[in-house]
């Protein structure tokens, strides 16, 4: 799931094992999207989410902002992630 989250600050890693050659030494790559095991993975997985959910007509709770909800006439729905 956190696979391909936009990222909104710059992140830069080592060149992986394996990749390196030659021309590579002492370069690292800079990240266009998030990857598993990355800090930011989380945020940005979650960022993409709550775009998608609220583009949808869900709300977010200010109490608990992992918690959405969406009205619709006399029926609620109500997310927790």
């Amino acid at each position: 799931a956190f696979l391909h989250g936009d990222l909104h600050e710059e992140v830069y890693m080592d060149i992986p094992l394996g990749f390196g050659n030659s021309q590579t030494v002492e370069k690292v790559c800079k990240l266009k999207k998030s990857l598993y095991g990355l800090k930011q993975s989380p945020r940005a997985w979650f960022d993409r989410f709550r775009r998608a959910v609220c583009g949808m007509g869900y709300s977010q709770c200010n109490g608990d902002h992992m918690v959405f909800y969406k009205h619709r006439g006399a029926h609620i729905t109500i997310l927790a992630v």
